[in-house]
């Protein structure tokens, strides 16, 4: 009997050059600077999660990803909290 390949699939390797791609974008967008955004997919569809300082950034944040190679859809769950200083960035 043969064994199933450990190796991942092309869907795999797509996803996770798409995260990357995502990290990169919201790490280097001096609007987020300092400030929670959090980022998940699925299939195309990117979640954006977080608390930024205002309603600019929160569009800042979806337009950083909106041309990225990968992305179908941008749904914006970032919240909008003045008092917001806190900074990281995880996909």
């Amino acid at each position: 009997m043969a064994s199933a390949s450990s190796s991942p699939s092309q869907q795999q390797l797509d996803a996770i050059a798409l995260v990357q791609r995502l990290d990169s974008a919201i790490k280097g967008n001096p609007h987020l600077s300092g400030h929670q955004v959090f980022c998940s997919e699925e299939g195309g569809t990117v979640i954006l999660q977080g608390r930024v300082r205002s309603y600019y950034q929160k569009q800042m944040a979806q337009e950083a990803l909106r041309n990225l190679e990968g992305v179908e859809r941008i749904v914006n769950d970032l919240e909008v909290d003045w008092l917001t200083t806190n900074s990281s960035c995880s996909l």
